[in-house]
């Protein structure tokens, strides 16, 4: 069984693991689409988990056919979310603040990879009121290639001067297991959706109901 002293870093996600944004996002996709005429399932917006903004388009196109209106729907989803967000703020999920003291009283490095682009992190964090949390922040912006390519988590290892293979991931989605599994990072699958995607769960050395759980078990 590992220990939380076998790691030299912890690499945070964003989007579903340290703020809890997707259900923000699905909301305002589904408020979009209607507006557009289209009838978006929670299920089908759940599909989107922790994919980039490219990623989720072309899925769009596929499904919806070549003629969706690709920057109507992206200009409405962003207003409905703006509206949202701005009279109600970003809840931080449950258990991070406390697993992130135990991180820094352990004096471990630490720094938050994301697969959003550096605007909509810094934007998402600021709303969520722990901008300041974080000192090293891997973007989209950052990388040629999104999750699941390892591309982000390689970025992260390097400017955290450790080798990837002692970082810890935290992740809730199949694309960031996915990634940190090519990176090989140790990684902790924690589900923001349910149900649980097998896939990750088959790629993920562990797996966690919530982020309380998972400091219960680094404190043994």
């Amino acid at each position: 069984m590992f220990k939380f002293n076998d790691f030299d870093a912890v690499i945070f996600d964003m989007d579903g693991l340290v703020l809890d944004t997707e259900v923000t996002y699905f909301a305002a996709w589904q408020q979009a689409a209607k507006k557009m005429g289209y009838e978006f399932s929670d299920e089908f917006c759940q599909s989107f988990s922790g994919l980039h903004y490219m990623d989720i388009e072309q899925k769009l196109i596929t499904v919806c056919g070549a003629d969706f209106n690709l920057p109507a729907f992206n200009r409405l989803s962003g207003f409905f979310w703006r509206e949202h967000v701005y009279d109600h703020g970003i809840n931080i999920k449950q258990g991070f603040k406390r697993l992130l003291e135990f991180i820094v009283q352990q004096q471990i490095p630490y720094c938050l990879a994301t697969n959003s682009l550096a605007t909509n992190a810094y934007e998402c964090l600021e709303l969520a009121g722990i901008r300041q949390a974080f000192s090293i922040i891997i973007t989209r912006d950052d990388v040629e290639h999104g999750k699941p390519s390892p591309d982000i988590f390689l970025k992260a290892a390097e400017l955290l001067n450790v080798r990837v293979n002692k970082c810890l991931v935290l992740e809730d989605s199949y694309s960031g297991i996915e990634a940190a599994s090519r990176a090989g990072a140790f990684s902790i699958y924690v589900p923001s959706t349910e149900p649980v995607d097998h896939l990750a769960l088959e790629l993920c050395d562990v797996i966690m109901p919530d982020l309380v759980q998972t400091l219960l078990m680094f404190k043994g």
